[in-house]
């Protein structure tokens, strides 16, 4: 085992998933595209660090810091920091300066460094201090609802609340549920018609896209590392 991912949803409306993952003998992993910004924190060596990721629209190789922890908060779509616009993060991310075991700097100020049971803690503290904001519209938009605003007012604030387009949102979603089916062990077929592809070429090209992975592959947990919490256990 290369890498371990553990995963949980959040009730905090704020935050979608809080993970933790441990690496091993493993020096890249395919990087799957992914729509939501997150913070992440980790120690190598006795040191610690801490950053900024931003969404991804691609697949890609990733490199990964042998013997490393990890603990990341994946925020909800629509929500944003105050301090970096969200299409500047967009395949890419920051380093935090001045990390320690204990405290990080975001936006000007220190923070207690948080584990996986205090994650949602922390967010609550960045929200009140104005840090992490929340775009009601674009909420309001996911949920299914039509605001009384016009098509381009809408577009205007998704890509400034998300960095990207509902429509390449919707596309890595998608991508990203048919892989989390597939490793699964649904059929093909079934997958193309529950997610409304056209055809299995369609679904193929979707996969190798943003997944970068084959749907043999997937079924197969074959191809190596992936950033992706399939069966939340990821082999070579």
């Amino acid at each position: 085992m290369e890498l371990r991912f553990e995963t949980r949803r959040s009730d905090v409306p704020w935050v979608d998933t809080v993970w933790t993952c441990t690496s091993g003998p493993v020096t890249a992993m395919t990087s799957v595209a992914a729509v939501r910004w997150g913070l992440v924190f980790w120690e190598q060596d006795g040191r610690a660090y801490a950053g900024v990721t931003g969404p991804e629209t691609r697949t890609g190789m990733a490199p990964v810091p042998e013997g490393a922890t990890f603990t990341g908060i994946e925020f909800a779509v629509g929500t944003s920091l105050r301090a970096l616009p969200m299409p500047a993060l967009v395949d890419g991310g920051v380093e935090l300066p001045d990390t320690t075991r204990r405290t990080f700097r975001l936006d000007g100020a220190r923070w207690e460094t948080p584990g996986p049971d205090d994650a949602e803690a922390l967010v609550e503290r960045l929200v009140r201090a104005g840090i992490v904001l929340r775009d009601p519209l674009v909420t309001e938009v996911l949920r299914g609802h039509r605001p009384a605003v016009s098509g381009r007012t809408v577009e205007r604030r998704f890509r400034a609340a998300t960095g990207l387009t509902r429509g390449a949102v919707r596309q890595i979603e998608r991508a990203r549920t048919a892989a989390e089916l597939l490793a699964a062990g649904d059929p093909v077929g079934d997958v193309v018609a529950e997610l409304e592809y056209f055809d299995e070429p369609h679904l193929a090209r979707a996969l190798r896209s943003y997944v970068g992975r084959t749907a043999r592959q997937l079924r197969e947990g074959a191809g190596g590392a992936i950033a992706l919490g399939l069966d939340q256990c990821l082999t070579s």
